[in-house]
């Protein structure tokens, strides 16, 4: 899969991830296990660049003695889900092109 597209998938995964409520890495982790496979290292990359993008925002918080991060999607991070998904509309109709059977040379 072409590496750009990828990490806009990833991105957009993430951000639907925390969009109900904020969350942590192990957590982000597990949740997206049933649908994407996702590393530790990978899953960190992300959340910096979305951080960086200001999609997502991240506090510090004591649990069980120790800190941990949490990550708090943003209003452009919730646009962002929703650019995808009108922008996806468009990329099966790209796909529905490319995939149909014959050709239809005139």
């Amino acid at each position: 899969m072409d590496v750009q597209l990828k990490r806009g998938l990833l991105d957009v995964c993430v951000l639907a991830a925390i969009k109900n409520e904020d969350s942590y890495g192990y957590k982000i982790i597990k949740d997206m296990k049933p649908y994407i496979a996702l590393s530790e290292s990978t899953l960190y990359t992300v959340l910096k660049r979305l951080e960086m993008g200001k999609l997502l925002t991240v506090r510090t918080a004591e649990h069980g003695g120790r800190l941990r991060k949490y990550y708090r999607i943003t209003d452009e991070g919730r646009q962002r889900i929703e650019d995808f998904k009108s922008e996806w509309n468009e990329m099966i109709s790209i796909y529905q092109f490319i995939s149909k059977e014959g050709d239809n040379h005139d």
